[in-house]
């Protein structure tokens, strides 16, 4: 477990549901990758890198609903600029996206 944090510590990340609208394969990134373009409402469309390839197909992954992280700085990976952190959980080098059990309006607040 990592150190124990205050609950205004958590309160300042800002988790959201978004649907992927656009997948496309990221051939420069370090370990394989995926680029996704992720639809959060009225937050508008952010990008990120997700290294979900060994589970997910680009064609799986349209229109899926996923949970993130959309208040982090910009991450620089290779030329491609990430917006957000795409989460999931991880088991070894598998990552399984987290995601809402029924489909809500994109951009809803996870807490």
């Amino acid at each position: 477990m990592n150190s124990i944090i205050t609950f205004e510590d958590f309160a300042k990340i800002d988790l959201r549901v978004g649907t992927i609208i656009e997948v496309s394969d990221f051939p420069e990134a370090h370990n394989p990758a995926y680029q996704l373009t992720i639809d959060f409402g009225d937050l508008g469309n952010k990008k990120s890198s997700a290294q979900i390839t060994s589970l997910y197909k680009k064609e799986d992954l349209l229109n899926r609903q996923i949970v993130a992280v959309v208040n982090f700085p910009i991450k620089q990976i290779a030329k491609f600029m990430s917006e957000c952190l795409v989460l999931g959980a991880v088991e070894g080098k598998r990552v399984i996206l987290l995601n809402p059990e029924n489909k809500v309006e994109n951009g809803s607040i996870v807490s």
